[in-house]
């Protein structure tokens, strides 16, 4: 029997505050329950599989035979960011945070960038993505600097029209930024941010594309490929990882591009792991703080489950979970949460049982390779016997 594991990531849909939240300004973040309270909510297959069983998630009301295993998980890394969720989920606790640049990027740095790129700097400062372009756009595009700027995450983000800068040369300043930007300067992600329009009208598109900070140990696509066995990324797994341990990738315009090539991968022959990043929930909704958008996502995510669970064969186990929260109705931010993630473990070869809380975003990976056979020395602690006959 082949052993397949879809792996997939609703990126930033945490299920409410970790004890240590007040030390990240995210106390009293709750993406789950922000979003549950919308119209547009609608989980009915996470609901069946478990979901309102979880720690904490009561307020879905809990079912009393759910189908898949359940547990809420607690990230041991310092961080909330994508870059060190997914790190953490594949193996790599990160004991020291990825530096951030609240005040903006050093101007040694900059300069060097400048003199590199042959293009001026802009902004320079942590800003939303859109009022950015609202702010500097019509500046960029008089002058033609780049419109460079941060969050509370750990990125260096450049913002360029592409009328102007054409993607695969905005892709080429990205690559030298991921050059400089190493050690002390050493941000998670590079994120080239392509934009269109017309002052007052200005839109991002979505050529958006991650230079990651590569990894600093072997990490669960590293060993699933070594051992000889597909690892496929869908979404911008393969740009979180930095191109490295995957056998095949696919990129994805948003969710709904995403679910339709994960669902393809679901007919095709393969034998390993199936690495998904579903990205709008984060970008598009929790980012802006759109309750209702959020909400309809997860609802087309829930929809999608119907179509997917029947192509499910004998060996597969679907994991859904999540790499931090991005609480869309935290209004007082609009960055990245500091919460528990979900984890859902569903297929024929899993018995439905509730793990409680575990600390760990790490034991995800250590139990896909565990139920791959695969000879690790990731860190973390596989919850397979508990979830297997």
């Amino acid at each position: 029997m082949k052993k397949r594991v879809f792996l997939i990531v609703l990126d930033s849909c945490g299920v409410g505050y970790m004890p240590d939240a007040a030390a990240f300004g995210d106390e009293g973040a709750n993406t789950m329950l922000s979003i549950s309270q919308s119209e547009k909510f609608c989980a009915d297959h996470l609901r069946q599989m478990g979901l309102a069983n979880i720690d904490g998630v009561d307020y879905l009301h809990p079912v009393d035979a759910p189908t898949a295993a359940v547990a809420r998980l607690a990230e041991r890394s310092k961080g909330k960011d994508t870059t060190i969720g997914h790190w953490e989920i594949s193996g790599i606790v990160s004991e020291q945070p990825l530096p951030t640049f609240p005040n903006g990027f050093p101007q040694e740095l900059l300069d060097e960038f400048s003199k590199r790129t042959g293009r001026g700097v802009l902004c320079n400062l942590p800003y939303s993505g859109t009022k950015v372009l609202e702010d500097y756009g019509a500046e960029h595009l008089k002058t033609g600097a780049l419109i460079v700027y941060t969050s509370a995450d750990s990125v260096f983000q450049i913002a360029a029209h592409e009328e102007l800068v054409p993607p695969e040369t905005l892709y080429e300043y990205c690559r030298i930024a991921r050059e400089l930007l190493q050690g002390e300067w050493g941000v998670g992600r590079v994120i080239a941010r392509p934009f269109i329009g017309e002052p007052g009208n200005f839109a991002r598109t979505s050529r958006r594309h991650d230079f990651s900070l590569e990894p600093p140990k072997k990490t669960m696509l590293d060993y699933v490929k070594d051992s000889g066995l597909d690892s496929i990324a869908v979404g911008k797994i393969y740009d979180i990882f930095a191109g490295r341990g995957t056998t095949e990738h696919t990129f994805t315009s948003g969710n709904t591009d995403g679910m339709a090539k994960t669902l393809a991968l679901a007919d095709k022959d393969f034998e390993g792991l199936c690495f998904v990043n579903l990205v709008d929930f984060d970008m598009l909704y929790g980012h802006r703080n759109n309750v209702d958008g959020y909400a309809a996502a997860l609802a087309e995510f829930d929809g999608w489950l119907a179509d997917f669970i029947p192509k499910m064969r004998e060996g597969d186990i679907l994991m859904i979970t999540a790499d931090h929260g991005c609480d869309p109705g935290y209004t007082c931010s609009t960055d990245h949460s500091r919460e528990y993630i979900p984890l859902i473990a569903y297929g024929k070869p899993v018995k439905p049982v509730n793990l409680g809380t575990r600390v760990g975003f790490c034991d995800i990976g250590k139990t896909v390779m565990a139920y791959l056979g695969v000879p690790n020395e990731a860190q973390g602690t596989s919850f397979l016997g508990e979830i297997t006959d």
